[in-house]
């Protein structure tokens, strides 16, 4: 009899040392379980700040970019708005019967200077290109300027396909009549390279073939024209987005 309680005596003992031992187990369990919990969260917080640092800096990188764009249209219009001027007047000077031949042949150089160039469109995308490239357009949180940005510069793409296309119709034009009219002698930056001719007779060809020349100053106005109106459109959404910018920074 009393081997058996000494028994039922050793195995409580045994028990109880078992039970200990799996709480101290599961207690440790439990502290591995929450350190690993906070390492999570320290590192989903590191990864969460670098993700925001990394948007803040593409936000501000494409509000600087698209600032230096307001400028860089805005003077791209003012050459073309030249050019449409040297059109106009060139135009009214080829038709102006009376004018003399000093200001027929100033209204042909000033064309040839200004009006008869192409339109160039350049915008910055470095930071849109980078973005693009990297997958990095999702560390812009707010979908909504996300997609504005997208949007954005698909109308520089857009534009630039719009002048490009605009100049390719032009350039068979203007390729012969350079060729056969001798042009380049009314451009002051050449003309002295050609022989030098009386005012009365380099004005009396202008006149004989006046409506050559308006036909070709035409096709030029009409390009610069169409390159303007998508500038000041593209000028117009530019601020649109530098609003949009600006609001999301302000309220990181």
């Amino acid at each position: 009899m009393i081997k058996f309680f000494r028994k039922i005596r050793q195995q409580l003992l045994s028990e109880n040392k078992l039970s200990k031992y799996l709480i101290y187990a599961i207690g440790e369990i439990i502290l591995v379980v929450i350190g690993i919990l906070i390492a999570i969260s320290i590192n989903n917080w590191n990864e969460g700040r670098k993700s925001a640092d990394q948007e803040t800096l593409y936000l501000n990188r494409l509000l600087s970019e698209n600032k230096q764009d307001i400028v860089a249209f805005n003077n791209n219009i003012k050459e073309l708005q030249k050019g449409i001027e040297s059109v106009e007047n060139f135009s009214k000077a080829l038709k102006n019967d009376a004018i003399d031949d000093s200001t027929l042949i100033k209204s042909a150089n000033d064309y040839f200077k200004y009006g008869s160039i192409y339109p160039i469109f350049y915008s910055s995308n470095s930071t849109f290109d980078d973005l693009s490239s990297t997958g990095n357009l999702k560390v812009i949180t707010n979908t909504n300027l996300r997609d504005s940005i997208v949007q954005h510069y698909a109308n520089h793409k857009f534009v630039a396909e719009r002048i490009k296309i605009a100049i390719s119709w032009a350039l068979p034009l203007d390729a012969p009549f350079t060729h056969e009219n001798d042009i380049m002698k009314f451009e002051p930056n050449t003309a002295f390279l050609f022989p030098k001719q009386p005012k009365g007779l380099r004005a009396k060809e202008l006149r004989n073939k006046k409506v050559a020349y308006i036909s070709n100053a035409a096709a030029h106005y009409w390009i610069n024209m169409d390159a303007i109106i998508h500038l000041n459109n593209l000028i117009d959404k530019t601020t649109v987005l530098i609003t949009k910018l600006e609001n999301e920074l302000n309220i990181k």
